[in-house]
């Protein structure tokens, strides 16, 4: 009897246990907070790069890109990846969202559905200060250049004739291969060019030329994601309450132009 008694009283608790797990399961799962996979490549200062001796990202699309997920409700987990490899991780479900600094074309249009765009930007051309030769996109014709693979600066880069481009991975090793004069010179995004110069570059390179090819960056979606009229619906809120423009100020020293 006594080991009925056991028995029974072993079946009553863990049915109690059970009842209580399946309860406090339920009522933990609504509270739990979504999850919004970025995918970035950080080496595009002042818009997301990792300081030297840190782990953390920086920059204003991963502030704003933090920004955007607290103001949906959403934890942020930014994963570091290759540029070109940012495209397909995203169409096979590895991440949610781009931010990278990426300008929306119309061939990136058929891969991807882009958020409104959040930045304009435009191309530059950059030279050592030494040289006085080069002063504009025409005199880039048959001579070297360096750009980082699978940007706008690449294809720009890619249509000027006689030129013989080289391409890197990252803008830091563009920068370095114009410095170490292996490329006559760079073409590359204006406040990428403006931000490396005040913190690397300042008694080494300049821009000349005029502003190329003036374009908008976009949050990229895998296609048709509803997710973007999420995120469009909370830039327009951080605008509107003055978050965006706070972002701005931070990395760009003063808030974006009115429209």
């Amino acid at each position: 009897m006594k080991k009925l008694h056991v028995v029974a009283g072993l079946l009553a608790a863990l049915m109690m246990a059970v009842a209580a797990g399946c309860g406090g399961g339920s009522k933990d799962a609504s509270k739990e907070q979504k999850v919004l996979k970025v995918g970035t490549e950080p080496t595009f200062a002042p818009f997301e790069f990792q300081e030297k001796d840190s782990k953390e990202f920086a920059g204003f699309d991963m502030d704003l890109a933090r920004a955007l997920g607290k103001k949906m409700g959403m934890k942020v987990e930014i994963q570091n990846m290759g540029f070109d490899a940012l495209i397909p991780a995203l169409n096979s479900g590895n991440i949610d969202m781009v931010a990278a600094g990426m300008s929306i074309t119309d061939e990136r249009k058929k891969a991807v559905t882009f958020s409104d765009p959040y930045y304009t930007s435009g191309l530059t051309i950059v030279v050592t200060k030494d040289n006085n030769e080069i002063k504009s996109l025409k005199d880039l014709e048959g001579k070297k250049i360096a750009v980082q693979i699978g940007t706008t600066g690449a294809d720009k880069a890619a249509k000027v004739p006689g030129a013989k481009v080289t391409s890197f991975n990252t803008n830091a090793e563009v920068f370095l291969e114009l410095e170490n004069k292996g490329v006559d010179a760079v073409i590359i995004d204006k406040p990428v060019a403006a931000y490396y110069m005040t913190k690397e570059g300042k008694d080494k390179d300049k821009m000349v030329g005029e502003t190329m090819d003036a374009e908008s960056y976009g949050f990229a979606f895998k296609k048709d994601s509803k997710l973007a009229a999420d995120v469009n619906k909370a830039l327009a809120e951080l605008k509107k309450d003055g978050e965006y423009d706070k972002i701005y100020t931070k990395w760009f020293g003063k808030a974006p132009a009115a429209k």
